[in-house]
């Protein structure tokens, strides 16, 4: 794996996260490919020395360790819950659970269930029977490692529908890029640009009349959702000069200091994906 050489001590919480979720994506998606399954088109290779269970315990200590201080940070237990739920994730791996993860699911006992709840905050009780492939599988990977394994752009938790970028499907020269023009970047800002790279897939799929008023949206998992993300054709770098007209289309509508802001952003990451060879 790439080794960051910055000093832990001057890295910051966001540093740790970055890390963390890199080293988790890449331990996960070996897991998905042994048992068949795509991981992080991005995901970097494992060392072939360290048995693959003991990468497992490992990424996920790493990373759990990280979100105590984010996401779990007002979590009760949560020393407990993340032990069990990291043998729930070994148990997955030795029984072949990542090739039947709601026959899995299906035969664990109510306190693990309700952690697998727990560590992917979903707000109802898991009906096993309920979910589909991509929600099953996406219970039994850490959050940071969820896949979109029906390639839609939406990645399934449970019966939840989140959005990501980059998600499982984006090419490492598109997330590398993303990753130097996001570094510094607070969450928040940087889940507002995640929204944005993402719209094409919402927009793709509101239904609109013949005056070209919207008069509704597919829903994921409808027969004619689509997802132009995966098309061929489908260019990053021109999405950005799409969102950099856009701001100075609008520019005199837009807080002068958000505009330059935003148009910084989009500059710098079209430049990026240039020099990444993204296409």
């Amino acid at each position: 794996m790439r080794i960051d050489t910055r000093q832990s001590s001057v890295m910051t919480l966001d540093d740790h996260r970055r890390a963390a979720n890199q080293n988790v994506q890449s331990v996960f998606s070996e897991v998905l490919a042994n048992f068949g399954r795509e991981g992080y088109a991005s995901a970097e290779p494992v060392s072939a020395d360290t048995p693959l269970d003991s990468q497992i315990q490992q990424s996920w200590t790493n990373w759990y360790q990280v979100e105590q201080l984010g996401r779990y940070r007002d979590q009760e237990d949560a020393a407990s819950i993340g032990q069990t739920y990291a043998g729930v994730m070994s148990k997955a791996y030795d029984e072949g659970g990542y090739a039947t993860p709601k026959a899995f699911l299906r035969g664990l006992p109510p306190e693990e269930l309700e952690t697998v709840q727990t560590i992917h905050g979903l707000a109802d009780p898991i009906q096993v029977d309920s979910l589909s492939e991509e929600g099953a599988l996406n219970l039994l990977v850490p959050p940071a490692a969820q896949v979109d394994l029906n390639r839609d752009g939406i990645t399934q938790s449970g019966i939840a529908n989140g959005i990501r970028f980059p998600d499982s499907t984006t090419s490492p020269e598109v997330t590398q890029a993303w990753e130097e023009a996001t570094a510094g970047m607070s969450w928040g800002e940087r889940a507002i640009y995640e929204l944005r790279m993402k719209l094409p897939v919402l927009t793709a799929n509101f239904i609109v009349d013949g005056e070209g008023q919207i008069t509704g949206q597919r829903e994921p998992g409808d027969p004619d959702w689509v997802n132009p993300m995966t098309d061929a054709e489908y260019s990053y770098v021109d999405e950005t000069k799409r969102w950099i007209n856009y701001l100075d289309y609008f520019k005199n509508q837009i807080d002068p200091d958000q505009y330059a802001k935003d148009r910084s952003f989009f500059e710098s990451l079209q430049q990026k994906l240039i020099e990444h060879g993204a296409p």
